[in-house]
């Protein structure tokens, strides 16, 4: 049964936020906060973990279009290829926040992601998912976490989470009520913006 720990955003617990960088590094699932809602997550390097995600959203592995949750921009280039001045002005306006982008992938991607030519980045604006990635040393690859319901497309209340993925994943972060708003998503990979989906982000900046 998956651990249920409790994090307050405004001063992630070092010791806790730890915790859950270990049951990552042993391969272990995690449901965690961001900007928008709660997210399924593991360690972008463990294969393991992949595919469990994987069977968990019922696609295959090499075909999932997972997002990389990133600390900042400043290791993009490992996941990246090359992106020209405007693209980069663009993401340093956006992130951190709601919003994932698209962009070209580039030939030093894990192994899993080796053949696809883009991959969905993204820096939210929540301290909890922020400080696991810098104590985990690399990204966390993430999927929102979808709601049975019709009309309540994601699930806010963490306990109504833990109950529901207690058996499935290894630990469940309780940092209150999450949002119902997806993140909006922005293809770059072409050179201009399009909008993929109109979530939480603004379209404003763009």
């Amino acid at each position: 049964m998956a651990e249920f720990i409790k994090i307050y955003e405004e001063n992630p617990n070092p010791k806790e936020i730890a915790k859950v960088v270990k049951v990552l590094k042993a391969g272990g699932l995690i449901i965690y906060p961001t900007d928008t809602v709660y997210g399924l997550g593991c360690d972008i390097n463990n294969v393991k973990a992949l595919e469990r995600v994987a069977r968990i959203k019922n696609v295959k592995l090499e075909k999932s279009n997972f997002s990389f949750i990133c600390e900042d921009l400043s290791n993009l280039s490992d996941y990246v290829k090359q992106i020209d001045t405007s693209t980069f002005k663009i993401l340093k306006r956006a992130l951190p926040g709601p919003y994932t982008f698209i962009l070209p992938g580039a030939k030093s991607l894990p192994h899993p992601f080796k053949k696809k030519k883009t991959v969905g980045i993204r820096v939210p604006n929540n301290s909890i998912a922020i400080e696991i990635v810098k104590q985990l040393g690399n990204p966390i690859i993430s999927t929102s976490i979808h709601d049975d319901d019709d009309v309540l497309e994601y699930t806010t209340d963490p306990e109504l989470i833990y109950e529901k993925w207690k058996d499935i994943v290894d630990l469940v972060i309780d940092a209150g009520y999450g949002d119902n708003h997806a993140s909006t998503v922005i293809d770059l990979s072409e050179g201009d913006p399009i909008i993929v989906r109109e979530g939480k982000g603004s379209l404003e900046i763009f």
